[in-house]
């Protein structure tokens, strides 16, 4: 089983096939001019870290595909992409590996 740590403390999570746990990053608050937004004019998140990763997809021979991501990748992923699900009061996104558009090189 994988364990992944989320901020703070440890979760237990093992994504399936291609799918990958990715704690979003959080938007701005404020814009380039100053202005500060509420809630509900920020922009969906759509990069974040990837927190764990399933083995890979399921091939027709029977093997599994390699994973193009690894713990610790930071992504962009597609808007509507995945589903958001909750541990506690921590906010992360399960995506396919196919909806992950880039991975930022450091």
């Amino acid at each position: 089983m994988t364990t992944a740590t989320a901020t703070k403390r440890k979760i237990k999570f093992r994504p399936m096939d291609d799918r990958a746990l990715v704690e979003p990053v959080e938007a701005d608050e404020k814009t380039a001019g100053g202005i500060i937004l509420p809630d509900t004019a920020r922009e969906k998140p759509q990069r974040g870290v990837v927190i764990a990763v399933g083995p890979g997809k399921l091939l027709d021979s029977g093997q599994r595909g390699e994973m193009g991501i690894s713990v610790g990748d930071e992504v962009f992923y597609g808007k509507y992409s995945g589903t958001e699900i909750e541990f506690g009061t921590d906010r992360y996104v399960v995506v396919r590996e196919s909806d992950i558009l880039a991975v930022v090189d450091k």
